[in-house]
Order: structure tokens, then C-alpha cells, then sequence
């Protein structure tokens, strides 16, 4: 198997995905590092010479390298569907991480437009494919009968103590309710996979002991569109010794199901999820219990499926695009909540 080359650009956060990329039971089958490339020039020359590889300084001059056929996009989240357009148009295929965008409408646009071009745009969350767990609830859901989705509750908790230092942290327009929108991003693009779209969000926060303008402790509900009440609280605030760990509880007219992710070494995308469901059966009578344990986790960066779509192996393209827009639709109208402090449609 030949693998692709590939460039990680934003070396911020993109330095770690380096590491995933060079991890043999991860990117380093299908992804071969051929360059790195992030506006701090000393920065981009220490991580190319710790690789071996070539050095960038612009996102344009990385362009023009012919043998580059992938691009790794870590840069912050405003304003990346432009620098996704600009890559598509040099045809190159693009791995992003959440949140894709913050523009739905744009979203929409770069999405359309890569796949016109014949271009793949993945990302992490959203995943192109349902992780092991999620493809497990909707197995439950449908071999049981549960029926509707009635109400569901998300957690995810870290301990930061952070202080402003003028990134887009620091900006209530780039990081619209910070605990959401940086860790319960996933939970939002789960529910969305598993259960389609929002009808309004409504939002509460408070900052209990950053230093950043944004807050650190914050939950969002969610009205979908069948009638299902959703809850997905998010604090930076909890040092209990389980940074990372979340946990979904969903509520159905004939059963409930609940996810707990238990991350290994504070690593969010190294771990197992454990599910349960209890029901009853046919009759109506016995109580029926189900478990099931999976280290195939929402938000890890699908390389393989990746590479595979690069290769013409294609999913359900028009799936995915609805899943990132209807979460972004979720993230604007969650901004405007916490401006208004009132009810957003979605």
C-alpha cells in the first residue's frame, strides 16, 4: 500500500497530531509527513528538523509543493473554510478538527464546492464514519424497538485554570460559550448523528476561575425537532481526577441507554466507552440489560477511512455534509444565546 503525503499546517495543536500521525496504529499505515508549516518561523523549523521534514512559513508557498496530495488543518476555527477553499483549489484533501466552521452558510459552500472538485474535507468531529459506540446505540435502538428519543443528558468536565493570553480563547465571537464549544462540541455532533436535527438551544454560563473573558462552566439545552429535550453540561471547573470523562444518558419511550467514555492518561481520544441498556422485553415483562465496551471513540481523527476516501472509497458524502451543518446551525444559534440570554431557534 502506498502512502500518501502529507502536510500539517497550524502547529499549535497540530504538533499533537503529529504524534497521531506518526503512531503506527494510527496514521503512520496510510500518511507519510512530508512537511509542516505554521507562521512562527522557529516554530515550523524546530518540528520539521524533530521530523525530517520540509519547513513552511505560508499556507501558499506549501501549495505549490506538487508531491503534497493532503493537508492537515489546525489553525484556529474562524475563518478555515477559506483556507480549506484555498487548499481544494490546489488539489489537495483536507483532515480538519472541530469546529469545522463557524459560518454554516460558509461551511455549506467549501463543502459543496470540495466535492464538485472531487476533493475530500474529513474532520474529527463530526467523524465521516459512526465510531463503534454510536453505530452501537443505533443497533439497540433499532433491535428493541426503544421508540422515540425522549430526553437525554450529556457531562464533560476538565480542570483548567487558564489565564488570557489574546488567542481566540480569549474571544467570546470565536469561542462562543468556551466549555461547549471547545469540549461539548462532540456531544452536540453526537446527538446530531444520532438523532438528527435542533429545533432552539438556550444557554447558561458563569466563569468560576479563568482568567480568560470567556466562561469556564457552562451547560446548553437543546429542543429537537421531535419533541426531545436535550442537556449538555461542560465545565473546566472539575478536578476530580477524570479530566475527560463524559457521559450520555438517553431516555426512550421503551428504554434507556447510557455511554460512559473513561479516556486513558487525560488523552480524550484514547480510551474505552462503555454502554448499557436496560429495557423490556416483547411482553412487557422481564427486564432485558445489555452491556458492551469499545476503545473506537467519538472524536478520534479517522485516518484510515480518510486515505481510503482519497483512494475513491466514498461514504455517504451528502450524510455527512447535513451532520457538520446542522451542528454548526446548533454552535450559531448557541452564540446568540449567550449574547440575548433568551430561547434561539436553530
Amino acid at each position: 500500500m502506498s502512502r500518501i503525503k502529507i502536510a500539517v499546517v497550524g502547529l499549535n495543536f497540530g504538533r499533537h497530531m503529529l504524534q497521531s500521525l506518526s503512531a503506527a496504529d494510527r496514521g503512520k499505515a496510510y500518511f507519510e509527513i512530508a512537511a509542516v508549516c505554521d507562521v512562527f518561523e522557529e516554530k515550523a523549523r524546530t518540528i520539521a528538523e524533530q521530523y525530517g521534514v520540509k519547513a513552511y512559513f505560508a499556507l501558499d508557498d506549501l501549495l505549490q509543493d506538487r508531491e503534497i496530495e493532503a493537508v492537515a488543518l489546525f489553525t484556529g476555527p474562524a475563518g478555515r473554510a477559506e483556507l480549506i477553499g484555498r487548499i481544494i483549489a490546489a488539489g489537495k484533501h483536507v483532515m480538519t478538527t472541530k469546529p469545522f466552521e463557524t459560518d454554516a452558510a460558509q461551511a455549506l459552500e467549501i463543502l459543496q464546492r470540495a466535492k464538485r472538485a472531487g476533493r475530500i474535507v474529513h474532520m474529527n468531529s463530526p467523524s465521516p464514519v459512526l465510531p463503534a459506540d454510536l453505530r452501537q446505540i443505533k443497533d439497540w435502538i433499532r433491535e428493541h424497538n426503544l421508540g422515540q428519543l425522549i430526553g437525554c443528558r450529556c457531562d464533560v468536565w476538565a480542570n483548567y485554570r487558564e489565564k488570557a493570553d489574546g488567542k481566540w480563547y480569549d474571544d467570546p465571537n470565536q469561542c462562543p460559550v468556551a466549555p461547549i464549544f471547545r469540549l461539548g462540541i462532540y456531544l452536540i455532533n453526537d446527538l446530531v448523528q444520532l438523532f438528527g436535527n435542533a429545533k432552539q438551544v438556550q444557554v447558561m454560563h458563569s466563569r468560576m476561575f479563568t482568567e480568560r473573558p470567556t466562561p469556564d462552566n457552562a451547560q446548553l439545552g437543546i429542543l429537537f425537532e421531535n419533541g426531545a429535550i436535550g442537556n449538555i453540561y461542560a465545565s473546566f471547573c472539575i478536578g476530580d481526577g477524570q479530566s475527560y470523562k463524559n457521559s450520555m444518558l438517553l431516555n426512550f419511550e421503551r428504554g434507556t441507554i447510557s455511554r460512559n467514555i473513561e479516556p486513558l492518561e487525560a488523552d480524550a481520544f484514547n480510551g474505552v466507552s462503555h454502554l448499557s441498556l436496560i429495557t423490556k422485553d416483547a411482553a412487557n415483562k422481564s427486564m432485558i440489560e445489555r452491556r458492551h465496551v469499545s476503545a473506537d471513540l467519538h472524536g478520534n481523527y479517522q485516518w484510515d477511512v480518510f486515505y481510503k476516501a482519497i483512494q475513491g472509497d466514498r461514504m455517504e458524502e451528502d450524510v455527512y455534509t447535513e451532520s457538520i451543518v446542522e451542528g454548526i446551525q446548533i454552535i450559531t444559534a448557541m452564540a446568540r444565546a449567550e449574547k440575548s440570554g433568551r430561547l434561539e431557534e436553530v
